[in-house]
């Protein structure tokens, strides 16, 4: 670790995506003699694994810490808005750097370091983005951005003589070539491709997520990792149902059924397991089994039993399978 004066020696706190550019950052921090420990972060939103792999493969020590309570308190009302789906990236940067800085002393760290570069990202990794996460994270002078830093303000690390700016860089924009060069340099063969990762920035989830939180403000967990499987239906204001896609989405949403919910299955024929949320009238406890059937093997036209369990209790519907464009204004 880098000596900061006589016999003490300086630890850095990375924000760590497991991507290139936060491989990168830590990498020209260890160069500087700092010693870097990793820290991820997990919601139903995005994973950790990610990191896990790539904090292994350059031996990064890593902690991962879930946040999901403060994100999703977030994301139903973001103070800087959303992106193009339903991301409230500059909240949800801020909220980690906050997160991390809170963890600093304990973990004998002096500053923050992320792979973020100016430019790369059009709402939260221009100038004033930056600018603002740092401000509202409460650790605005300890957060230093390695790749960018000559392009960026003085930090207290780079002020103290913890790092030497000058060997710090001056990235900016959306090419990747720097990168790619510097990981030839450090001799990083092995990075995943540039991407998001988070749900919350696809057109799909986002608009079952707005489903969920204009029909049931006080949803859970469990709701909100029903979203990732099957096919959506609205049937009614406060009832939905989720339709297997394959034999893996049969069995995870078979997994999650809990005291209330109604499952539907069709007899002898094979097909997607069904999930009702909600009370169903009569009528609409029909139009599920028939969606049931619809997304079944069995034919158009044809009449097939659909096993209805609910709390225990099952009985047998009968439902025609029908072309499945009749379903699409029911679809989220």
């Amino acid at each position: 670790m880098r000596e900061v004066s006589e016999g003490v020696l300086m630890r850095a706190f990375s924000l760590f995506s497991g991507g290139l550019d936060s491989m990168l950052a830590v990498k020209l921090i260890q160069e500087q003699g700092v010693d870097v420990i990793g820290v991820s972060f997990e919601t139903p939103f995005f994973s950790s694994q990610k990191a896990i792999r790539s904090a292994r493969y350059i031996g990064l020590p890593l902690k991962v810490v879930d946040i999901t309570d403060s994100i999703l308190q977030i994301v139903l009302s973001p103070r800087h808005g959303y992106g193009k789906g339903l991301n409230p990236c500059i909240d949800c940067h801020a909220l980690m750097f906050k997160t991390a800085g809170g963890m600093l002393k304990k973990e004998g760290a002096g500053f923050m370091i992320s792979g973020e570069v100016v430019g790369q990202r059009p709402m939260s990794q221009n100038l004033r983005s930056l600018s603002i996460i740092s401000r509202e994270s409460g650790f605005e002078d300890l957060i230093l951005r390695p790749l960018s830093a000559k392009r960026l303000p003085e930090t207290l690390p780079e002020k103290e003589g913890w790092v030497v700016r000058e060997r710090l860089l001056g990235l900016s924009g959306r090419s990747r070539q720097p990168q790619m060069e510097l990981a030839r340099r450090f001799r990083i063969q092995e990075y995943p491709a540039p991407a998001g990762g988070c749900l919350l920035t696809e057109k799909v989830f986002s608009r079952r997520l707005k489903d969920l939180i204009s029909v049931t403000p006080e949803f859970s967990r469990r709701d909100i990792e029903l979203l990732k499987w099957g096919r959506h239906f609205r049937i009614c204001e406060k009832a939905k149902i989720v339709v297997g896609r394959n034999q893996r989405e049969n069995e995870l949403i078979a997994s999650v059924v809990r005291e209330g919910d109604t499952l539907l299955r069709v007899e002898l024929v094979p097909g997607p397991t069904v999930l009702a949320t909600g009370e169903l009238s009569p009528e609409e406890m029909k139009l599920a089994a028939c969606i049931a059937a619809s997304y079944s093997d069995a034919a158009i036209d044809q009449s097939v039993a659909v096993r209805v369990t609910r709390n225990s209790i099952h009985r047998i519907l009968l439902a025609t399978g029908k072309e499945k464009a009749v379903f699409r204004r029911f679809m989220i």
